[in-house]
């Protein structure tokens, strides 16, 4: 194994973790956003009310999209493991 194929499997790594992570990021961050605005207009801050809807967002996003990131997960380790054959 040289060092090519290391930096190419570190590089996928980090591909594979923003594709899985980013739609999540970004969703919480537009929720975050959104209730920032809300508060500031309606004069409420509960700190409650951001956390349990990105908890929410979260958990929808993962009923909805888990096996699409489980695919995505179990391909890249079995690329991993083929290169350590």
């Amino acid at each position: 194994m040289n060092t090519t194929l290391v930096a190419d499997a570190l590089r996928d790594g980090l591909m594979v973790a923003a594709k899985l992570a980013g739609p999540i990021l970004i969703g919480c961050m537009l929720i975050g956003l959104l209730i920032a605005i809300f508060q500031a207009v309606t004069q409420i801050h509960e700190q409650s009310l951001g956390f349990i809807l990105k908890l929410i967002i979260v958990m929808m996003f993962l009923m909805i999209a888990g096996g699409w990131m489980l695919q995505n997960l179990q391909e890249y380790t079995y690329y991993v493991f083929e290169l350590m054959l």
